[in-house]
């Protein structure tokens, strides 16, 4: 890999050199190193491009580290990954891509994740996207997530984009059996004409399962972003979405929330709330020596850790 690359993958994964444990990374189309494990496998897939892991029952305290990396201009690929999660395992997956276009073609990058994750297994999984370069091409992501929980499994899901993205439409699916519990925390940022999409739908299929989906986000200048949720309750359940946003500038704003409750005793919750960054706290910091910019950015730091 060379040195932009090495930016890319330091940023979207936080590796610097070769990770411990399971991992398969790609750059622009190919794959730059893999390896398998006794507990975790992977291999590639025959009919599309991408990977299948599959993770033995009982596994703990194992990582799977699966970045792409896009550094040509114009360069567009669609992957597809599937994550066989065995029953009672405790495992953490870290994704993400970076692109850097400094060309005039646009790139992009569609990424197709479905997790099958086991009877009482336990997933954290974190996803970054990141995007740089001073070309006019365009840096484009559009993740699918589509998400299958056997009864009593755990999912923790990260997903982060912080600047760079031109454009992104995230699409989140989950259906959860009996005691499933999902937790979702999604941090974004857009500024410049940027535009961001996130759309998640969750079916609560079982008794006692339940789902947490938790968006912060800020959008700058004249950046768009629009945050979609439904929760389907057709079973005794609890459900909660929340949105909370921070808008400057010339940027838009738009929370959609949908709840469908198919049962008595489903429980089904959402909050909104999108405002300006409050007076007070500016001229609180001003006051300290910060500037009204470098303010502004403490501000929005902490309200997106």
């Amino acid at each position: 890999m060379d040195e932009i690359q090495k930016r890319i993958l330091a940023e979207v994964a936080d590796l610097h050199e070769v990770p411990e444990g399971a991992y398969n990374i790609r750059a622009n189309g190919q794959s730059t190193g893999r390896r398998s494990t006794a507990n975790i496998e992977i291999s590639s897939k025959t009919d599309v491009s991408g990977i299948d892991i599959r993770i033995k029952p009982g596994t703990r305290k194992e990582s799977v580290h699966i970045p792409v990396v896009l550094s040509e201009s114009g360069y567009r690929e669609a992957v597809y990954n599937d994550f066989y999660i065995g029953e009672d395992s405790d495992v953490v997956i870290v994704a993400g891509c970076g692109i850097s276009n400094c060309g005039a073609q646009d790139s992009q990058h569609d990424g197709i994740h479905r997790f099958h994750v086991g009877r009482g297994a336990r997933v954290r999984y974190v996803e970054k996207h990141y995007g740089e370069g001073d070309g006019s091409g365009k840096r484009i992501l559009n993740p699918v997530t589509q998400v299958y929980m056997e009864p009593d499994s755990f999912m923790e899901m990260e997903m982060v984009q912080i600047r760079g993205v031109d454009s992104t439409m995230r699409t989140t699916e989950a259906k959860l059996q009996e005691g499933a519990r999902l937790v979702v925390k999604e941090r974004l940022l857009t500024h410049g004409e940027q535009k961001a999409e996130s759309v998640y739908r969750v079916e609560l299929n079982g008794e006692s399962c339940s789902a947490d989906v938790v968006s912060r986000s800020v959008a700058q200048e004249r950046s768009w972003q629009k945050f979609d949720a439904r929760l389907i309750g057709n079973a005794p359940c609890h459900g909660h979405t929340e949105c909370d946003s921070i808008i400057m500038d010339e940027g838009k704003i738009l929370a959609v929330p949908s709840l469908e409750a198919n049962h008595t005793e489903a429980s089904l919750i959402h909050e909104a709330a999108i405002g300006k960054i409050a007076g007070e706290q500016l001229i609180k910091l001003m006051t300290l020596g910060l500037t009204e910019k470098e303010a502004e950015e403490r501000i929005i730091s902490g309200f997106l850790k």
